[in-house]
């Protein structure tokens, strides 16, 4: 080839090639974002509207309706669910996969603006969203101290705009705190002897409380601009501000209501049982979350030493620790895994010279990829380490091959340069046909859609990137070092004779074996389709999981009470949560709980609620993982009653369900809540559910109100108008807004807490009509108490009820097969219907995905081979070796306890383009000997022996590099052993099918090959 000769006769222009390549690497991964998983781009928008103290059938009915009716005309959307909850809405849109989300977002908003006039005028602005798992806080800090009013000032003030400035940072939501109200508490006495109504006064406040300009006056040769100012400047003038009277007479705001300078119901939030502030920080979408994180650091750092008093800044929850640990992790495990690979170089090679030629491509492989990254917009994260890592033995085989041959040369007598440019020149096509066998079954991946490309995309480019460099390197580096280096290579001083010997030992039993195997040779195939049948029968025990989950260190704590339970009693119970968590205070690092918070920042929180966020101490301080430890602390607290607790692990966001979804669809609520339970019943006895909640487990007692219109016309009132009364007087309003030192708050209108604390204090409650009458409203409408679910939802405009359940104990395929198995039982009504969601559902999908490309990526081996071949008959032979491998892979599986998930389903597709090139070698050769003039059977022997040595070479190290990532070594090492897993045992077999069966299926073939030739010949001489 003329690259080699070009290489061998040019070396300084090979070495500055290098050291260029080597400088861009060098830069290009100090620029290279890392994160934990690559940028995951899921096609789904939301729609967020909160509609203050409406029931759930009032905010599905005046809400979530016309919303989701609007929205259903927008093309590409696969499906449309709404939750319908207390005071507030969530409308949420799956785009077909490939929808630019952009524009789907541009007619979201357009759709939802057309129907917003037709909301309730107390419902919120609604709020399109793009939804992206990776959007949550990268990193939470808690403020403490001695008064949480300052606290809450200190961080609005002081540490938000801080954080904010960083590089990188999107947004800084505040949790906890207090912050200042003002509220008029209205005198009803009062009101009724002045006759004035709680509308006229927020009327009159809302219209003092400006400021406007005015034009402008000339004064001298100036023109001034003339402002009015009336806005409020202090309490007092709230207090002040005069209201007329029916009568025409003059009052004050405070003849009629307490004016009170106090604080909003916000929530409370504790770090290790301490009230706080806490700041969640998110970053931008292109943000490097490692970078973000050490800005922030930085900026506490400064902050503790500029803050006074007893204020002091802590890092509650920061999701680069276990990122960087992920890193470091899958960086030891390449180094491990790279000494190997040298070690058995060394041990074949016996040379530390040679070693040094092939052990070179390995850093400027690494190098070369890092800056391929950087170029194509790639990230440093697990993944395209995990395919560093994975690809490392992989990068030193065509190397070892080109340099075998080389050395097979420097023996027969050639010089250096002459060895270096035949030995190259002769296996560089064959290296060039394995290597591209290996790249092109990664094409399928990019191609396929959903999850599996978004997450193994990445992967996929980074394996073919390392191996694109590590073959320029094994034609040009290697060839051109070989000729420099290699002038002690035939040396044989006795180093290393026992391996000799028993290298030799093995290659005997080797040779004694292939020629009985040539022998027996329907024994051979039959054993091997035995061998097969009978791994393919393990196959349902070894079931299946959608991705595995790194042990993060981080759980949640969920604890609800009963619908309605204030916010004093929900946290008597987190209190007793409190002590049971101290008893685990050796693995709990720190500890963050919120009771009646935000909840999650799309749907207000509720007071009945509180969430704790737990970040237990590093894996090296514990002796139980995050699922025993979870575990563990969900059996403590189950004694704790008045309240359902779940505890679960955080894994990485990957997917946006929950493990096992159960969805419910037919027209009716309640016969859905009914076919809810029975399906919670059956599920609950299934090994492996973990946890199973319905959407409508949680019911709220509610008092309807039914106004009489027809009575209520007679006293000259609407139903509008009784609704609005009935609002304010017991949940409150806000009417304008008060400044004070540049902070705003809100000023509420509101009747005194005693006065709404009965269903006599509503029945008796006045209604004022236009002609100032007050008519009690027992008089114009009834009261009904009925219970009713605390949450609806609907999907496609249908109603549905969610039963979810996690999986513990258990693998995800295996619980699903059996949910599946007993929802088929079950004899639903007409009309009523199920399907299964969740990560169950993405794996199918997932998986449906990969075996697609599976088999595009086997089609596309073998139509390089043919091509390189220049037939259609030896890539056929083969292709015979991966059969073989599904032995090693399920066995490996088996023998491990691993389920099949994505990750090593992508192992497979890899050991689809790394089996073939040992074949690939052995048939190479094989022709190479008998083009030499050589009989087919000594062909055949004389190429198993002599290309055991590089065989033997390449299997062992790209075996040996993955077992440190297989065994799972280190924090975020669980998400690539299955792979390394699969790669490992599938490699190892089917080498051993490689050395014997295919020497077999070659001779089966030549014979057909022959027979078809001659019975050709025999009809030539029979026309003729």
């Amino acid at each position: 080839m003329k690259l080699v000769d070009q290489s061998v006769k040019r070396p300084v222009g090979v070495v500055m090639i290098v050291l260029a390549i080597i400088a861009l690497g060098i830069i290009s991964v100090r620029n290279l974002a890392i994160d934990l998983l690559p940028e995951i781009d899921l096609p789904i928008a939301v729609v967020a509207v909160n509609y203050p103290d409406a029931a759930p059938e009032e905010v599905e009915k005046q809400v979530s309706q016309p919303i989701e009716s609007a929205l259903g005309s927008i093309q590409g959307i696969q499906s449309i669910q709404t939750q319908s909850q207390t005071g507030s809405a969530l409308v949420v849109m799956m785009f077909d996969t490939g929808t630019d989300l952009d524009n789907a977002l541009l007619e979201v908003r357009e759709s939802v603006d057309q129907v917003k006039g037709f909301l309730p005028e107390s419902a919120g602005e609604p709020s399109v969203l793009r939804f992206n798992p990776n959007q949550l806080p990268i990193i939470q800090v808690g403020i403490s101290g001695d008064s949480l009013a300052q606290l809450q000032s200190i961080a609005e003030d002081q540490v938000v705009p801080q954080f904010e400035r960083q590089a990188g940072v999107a947004s800084v939501s505040v949790e906890g705190g207090q912050e200042r109200e003002i509220r008029l508490e209205l005198d009803q006495a009062k009101l009724t002897e002045y006759g004035l109504s709680p509308q006229q006064i927020m009327q009159t406040l809302s219209q003092v409380n400006q400021s406007g300009s005015a034009g402008t006056v000339a004064k001298g040769d100036k023109d001034l601009q003339i402002r009015i100012d009336a806005e409020y400047t202090s309490i007092d003038d709230i207090s002040e501000t005069i209201l007329q009277t029916a009568q025409g007479a003059t009052i004050h705001v405070e003849d009629v209501a307490t004016v009170i300078d106090t604080f909003a119901d916000s929530g409370t939030t504790l770090v290790n049982g301490e009230e706080s502030v806490v700041l969640s920080v998110m970053k931008q979408s292109d943000g490097n979350t490692v970078d973000v994180s050490n800005n922030i650091l930085s900026s506490i750092d400064e902050l503790n030493e500029t803050l006074t008093g007893d204020v002091e800044l802590d890092v509650v929850l920061d999701t680069s620790t276990f990122i960087k640990q992920s890193i470091s992790s899958v960086i030891q495990n390449m180094v491990i895994g790279g000494i190997f690979a040298l070690l058995i170089l060394l041990l074949f090679l016996k040379s530390f010279r040679a070693t040094l030629v092939v052990g070179v491509s390995i850093p400027i492989a690494i190098v070369a990829t890092f800056t391929l990254l950087y170029f194509t917009g790639g990230t440093l994260n697990v993944l395209t380490m995990g395919g560093l890592a994975l690809g490392l033995g992989m990068m030193v085989d065509s190397s070892i091959v080109i340099l075998e041959n080389i050395i097979s040369y420097r023996q027969k007598g050639y010089s250096m340069v002459d060895a270096a440019k035949k030995g190259a020149s002769e296996l560089a096509p064959a290296v060039i046909a394995s290597t591209t066998t290996t790249l092109v079954v990664f094409l399928p991946i990019v191609f396929v859609e959903g999850i599996a490309s978004e997450l193994f995309a990445p992967l996929a480019m980074t394996v073919a990137f390392s191996l694109i460099a590590s073959l320029v390197v094994s034609i040009t580096l290697i060839p051109m070092l070989s000729s420099k280096l290699l002038t002690k290579a035939m040396e044989d001083n006795g180093r290393r004779y026992w391996f000799d010997q028993l290298l030799n030992r093995f290659n005997k039993g080797y040779e004694r074996a292939l020629r009985k195997v040539m022998k027996f040779r329907k024994t051979t195939i039959f054993t091997s389709l035995f061998l097969i049948i009978a791994s393919l029968a393990l196959t349902p025990f070894i079931g299946t999981e959608f991705i595995p989950e790194g042990d993060q260190g981080q759980l949640t704590v969920n604890v609800e009470t009963p619908v309605g339970t204030t916010e004093e009693k929900t946290k008597e119970v987190t209190d007793q949560v409190n002590e049971r968590l101290a008893e685990f205070q050796n693995v709990i690092d720190v500890s963050y709980v919120s009771i009646g918070g935000s909840g999650n920042g799309l749907m207000g929180g509720s007071a009945n609620q509180a969430s704790y966020t737990i970040q237990l101490v590093g894996v090296d301080d514990r002796d139980q993982s995050t699922e025993e430890v979870s575990q563990a602390i969900s059996n403590n607290l189950e004694g704790i009653v008045g309240a359902d607790i779940t505890v679960s692990e955080v894994g990485a966001a990957i997917s946006a369900g929950d493990p096992i979804q159960v969805q419910l669809n037919g027209p009716e609520h309640e016969v859905l809540q009914e076919l809810a339970d029975q399906v919670l019943t059956e599920i609950a006895t299934i090994d492996g559910v973990h946890n199973p909640t319905t959407s409508v487990s949680e019911t709220q007692s509610q008092l309807n109100i039914t106004v009489d219109n027809e009575v209520a016309a007679q006293y000259g009132l609407t139903e509008q108008e009784v609704m609005t009364q009935v609002q304010l007087s017991f949940t409150g309003q806000t009417v304008m807004q008060y400044r004070e030192d540049g902070d705003e708050m809100d000023v509420r209108i509101t009747y005194p807490e005693e006065s709404q604390d009965t269903i006599s204090d509503l029945e008796t409650l006045l209604i004022l009509n236009q002609q100032g009458s007050q008519i009690p409203l027992e008089t114009i409408a009834t009261f009904e108490q009925t219970q009713a679910a605390a949450s609806l939802t609907r999907e496609n405009q249908q109603a549905q009820v969610n039963i979810t359940t996690g999986v513990s104990g258990s693998d995800l395929g295996t619980v699903s097969a059996a949910i599946e198995t007993k929802l088929s039982n079950m004899n639903l009504p007409e009309d009523y219907t199920y399907t299964i969601g969740g990560q169950a559902e993405d794996m199918l999908e997932a998986f449906s995905d990969l075996a697609l490309a599976l088999v595009l990526s086997i089609f596309l081996v073998y139509a390089v081979m043919a091509i390189q071949f220049e037939n259609f008959l030896f890539p056929f032979v083969i292709m015979f070796s991966m059969p073989a491998t599904v032995v090693g892979v399920i066995g490996g599986l088996f023998i491990t306890n691993t389920p099949l998930s994505i990750t090593a389903f992508i192992g497979v597709i890899m050991l689809a383009g790394i089996v073939v090139n040992n074949a690939i070698v052995l048939v190479d050769y094989i022709n190479i000997l008998r083009g030499r003039g050589m009989g087919r059977y000594e062909a055949i022997i004389e190429a198993g022996v002599s290309r055991m040595r590089p065989i033997l070479m390449t299997t062992l190290t790209t075996i040996l590099a993955m077992v440190p990532l297989a065994m799972g070594l280190g924090e975020g090492a669980e998400m690539q052993a299955p792979m390394a897993i699969v790669v490992i045992f599938g490699l190892t077999v089917s080498s051993i099918f490689t050395l014997l069966l295919i020497p077999v299926i070659y001779t089966l073939f030549d014979d057909l090959t022959k027979k078809m030739q001659g019975k050709s010949k025999k009809k030539k001489v029979k026309t003729s």
